[in-house]
């Protein structure tokens, strides 16, 4: 963070500095997390549902927090700013830390959000604007009211490109998200099921999507999916410049003769006013083919050369920890993608399993629940089901009694000879698993992080490997 001073910062907060100079001076780590806080950091004691960060306050000052921005003053020896809200209090210091870097004249912004993609597409942005000077971007996926601001809190004057993940639960979220922020650049991936029932419907996550574009200027750019029509139909809301990329001819950056296979993704790269280019894309999977192409469409628009962009896309290793993450190749292939799911991802990632399976391989699916659902969890998940006999999986292994419809409705649709196994948790996955894979095998294990999967993809990997020491 920039230094500042603390009456400064405690008036960018509308707080009360408490126990120490207002010209005392800070410039260290901003967090929530009380374990993050080291020597000269800055903690924000942030109440939870579960737990209250004003408990961990003695913890960070013994750690050598430099001052604990706080909602109640407490008796603990060490600087205090008092607010109203903590969770406010950071986004308000979040803004004025960004309008001053900004101010410098240095920093781009380049934002994106979407139902889904958004941390893929994240992590491309920074690998290639990481090749062309200093850049902030979110670790995991902080792209919350809470976990964007920390991110935009490490902004300084040598920063030249912040790359702002931004999701939203709630109509509103994401305009509060971009008032910190101020993007430069929009990037918009896609309007899908993903916080479905907290939203309330599709048509409100479209609005919600939307709050990125109208919140561009006129000399900004939005960077648009031409292949979803919620997507494009926020052209006509944005003031800002519009770029689309897609699968479509109809998007200016795009990609052709997509091919699918087990070492990655490769695909023709179409960018105006220059040659096509074959690029090769070592993460597996064709959805992620979208996220190369909106990474691109930015990088350009912000004067990046089409070569310069291939080459890091093509040093590209993984999407994610959890995202269609190979973890072992022999003698049993297993893939990885339970960070996180909704109705979108878990069907293109089942679509990716069959699609990269080799002629009379043996493919299996390790599915847990969706969460964040609503009404629609029954359905959904019916829809899974269904989805995984038609695509023909060998094996579907259905974990948790919250994804039980899924495997109600493989069976229904016609996995009667067993191609449809549930466990009623990850030990009991595991424990079927170790009976049943065999040498030559296809895994793919995806799901919500809520329930717990990411684990048990990285306890069969190393079940795999304990076979062949």
């Amino acid at each position: 963070m920039i230094e500042m001073r603390l009456g400064d910062m405690a008036a960018a907060m509308t707080g009360r500095l408490v126990g120490a100079d207002p010209e005392q001076t800070v410039c260290g780590v901003c967090d929530t997390d009380s374990r993050n806080i080291g020597s000269g950091d800055i903690f924000f004691a942030k109440p939870g549902e579960h737990t209250d960060g004003h408990n961990f306050v003695p913890q960070a000052a013994a750690a050598g927090a430099a001052v604990c921005v706080v909602e109640r003053e407490l008796d603990v020896d060490v600087p205090q700013i008092v607010v109203t809200d903590t969770v406010v209090a950071l986004g308000e210091l979040a803004r004025v830390v960004v309008e001053h870097v900004r101010s410098l004249g240095r920093m781009r912004v380049v934002a994106v959000t979407g139902s889904n993609g958004k941390t893929t597409t994240k992590n491309l942005l920074a690998a290639i604007f990481g090749e062309h000077g200093n850049v902030v971007a979110p670790i995991k996926s902080f792209n919350n009211e809470v976990g964007a601001p920390v991110t935009f809190l490490k902004v300084d004057a040598s920063t030249d490109t912040l790359v702002a993940e931004m999701g939203a639960s709630a109509e509103g979220e994401i305009a509060r998200l971009t008032r910190m922020a101020r993007p430069d650049v929009g990037i918009v991936l896609v309007v899908g099921l993903a916080h479905a029932g907290e939203f309330g419907g599709i048509e409100t996550t479209a609005r919600t999507k939307s709050e990125m574009v109208r919140a561009l200027q006129e000399d900004g750019i939005a960077v648009l999916n031409a292949d979803d029509p919620r997507v494009m139909a926020m052209a006509e809301l944005t003031a800002a410049r519009v770029i689309t990329f897609g699968r479509s001819e109809a998007a200016q950056v795009r990609a052709t003769e997509v091919t699918v296979g087990q070492q990655g993704t490769e695909f023709t790269l179409h960018v105006p006013g220059h040659e096509p280019v074959r690029v090769h894309f070592a993460v597996i999977g064709e959805h992620h083919v979208m996220n190369a192409l909106a990474a691109t469409a930015a990088a350009w628009a912000e004067g990046i050369a089409v070569p310069d962009i291939v080459a890091t896309l093509e040093q590209v290793t993984r999407a994610e920890r959890g995202r269609m993450e190979l973890l072992v190749r022999e003698p049993i292939t297993v893939i990885n993608d339970a960070y996180n799911a909704n109705p979108d991802s878990m069907r293109a990632a089942l679509r990716t399993l069959a699609q990269i399976a080799k002629p009379g391989q043996r493919t299996v699916a390790v599915l847990g629940e969706m969460s964040e659902l609503g009404d629609l969890h029954v359905q959904e998940h019916d829809r899974l089901g269904e989805l995984a006999v038609r695509l023909g999986i060998t094996q579907t292994v259905v974990v948790g009694q919250s994804a039980r419809p899924l495997y109600l409705a493989a069976v229904a649709q016609g996995s009667w000879d067993n191609e449809a196994t549930f466990a009623a948790d990850a030990d009991a996955a595991l424990e079927f698993l170790e009976s049943y894979l065999q040498p030559g095998d296809l895994v793919l294990v995806k799901s919500s992080n809520s329930a717990g999967l990411l684990a048990l993809g990285d306890r069969i990997a190393e079940f795999v490997k304990g076979t062949t020491a």
